[in-house]
């Protein structure tokens, strides 16, 4: 499979295919690992962070990923700061749908009017009158479906938000909210050990729809990755977003790190071209 270094997403984004996700670019650095990392205050190494993110771009990042429930919205502040000087040039993702009563609480709430407050408070903090991609963050149960998607379309529709997304769908999920909206990126968890999202991949690449895997990487334990990184002169994680990228041509991953070493790693993964017996053995 040959893949090109680029997606557009609706059709008119073009984003290079390794993007940046800033969740973890919150709290202190030593506070950002692991699945309970609390993501609840602005980074106390703000100056840092800003640099890291203006580098992202130097390196041909132009899509990056963030959430109003990142940090209280402290993150779209962030971002909005760092890309000033590049607004024209990226694209910026946000999400509306979790509600942060505390910092270990993420709690789906996808009331229509609430996600359309949010959607007001992301603008503002932002500092744009659209945001270029709007995830529903999660599907809450307690509302249709229907009206969910339904308050991001009115949300289109005003111009306020270019295109639409969904973050952890079914097919199923996709095509009941396409029905009422056109859906532009799927955001679900996917990587080399974590691939219950397949045949998601696989309708999205048939429509045309962004998949945007995040945690993208995971090395341990996986044998075949160290001998594949060896062969293409690569580190594993490298070798283990080159496969992601040739797995089908609408993936977009957004690896996140705080370290310019391991940003600038992360982004040498396009330059990177598997077998199809590489990818093959990787995939096990």
């Amino acid at each position: 499979m040959t893949n090109t270094t680029v997606f557009r997403i609706g059709g008119d984004l073009e984003v290079r295919r390794i993007g940046y996700g800033a969740m973890r670019l919150a709290n202190a650095p030593h506070e950002r690992s692991g699945m309970t990392a609390p993501i609840w205050t602005a980074p106390t190494d703000r100056a840092e962070s800003i640099a890291l993110l203006r580098r992202a771009v130097e390196l041909g990042v132009n899509f990056f990923d963030t959430a109003d429930a990142y940090a209280l919205g402290a993150s779209e502040e962030l971002l909005a700061e760092a890309l000033a000087p590049h607004r024209d040039e990226v694209t910026i993702a946000t999400k509306a749908g979790v509600l942060r009563p505390g910092p270990g609480e993420w709690v789906t709430h996808g009331h229509p009017a609430y996600l359309r407050q949010q959607a007001e408070l992301s603008l503002r903090r932002l500092g744009t009158d659209r945001i270029d991609l709007f995830y529903l963050h999660r599907v809450d149960p307690a509302y249709p479906l229907a009206d969910q998607v339904g308050a991001l379309k009115q949300l289109r529709d005003e111009g306020k938000i270019r295109h639409i997304g969904l973050s952890e769908v079914t097919v199923e999920e996709i095509e009941q909210a396409a029905r009422i909206a056109p859906v532009a990126s799927v955001q679900n968890v996917y990587n080399l050990a974590e691939r219950g999202h397949d045949p998601v991949i696989d309708h999205t690449a048939e429509r045309g729809i962004a998949f945007v895997p995040y945690f993208p990487v995971t090395v341990g334990g996986h044998e075949p990755l160290a001998e594949v990184a060896a062969e293409l002169g690569a580190t594993p994680s490298q070798t283990a977003l080159a496969w992601l990228l040739h797995r089908a041509p609408n993936v977009v991953p957004i690896p996140g790190t705080s370290s310019p070493a391991h940003l600038a790693e992360n982004t040498g993964a396009l330059g990177l071209a598997l077998s199809e017996t590489q990818f093959e053995r990787l995939a096990g």
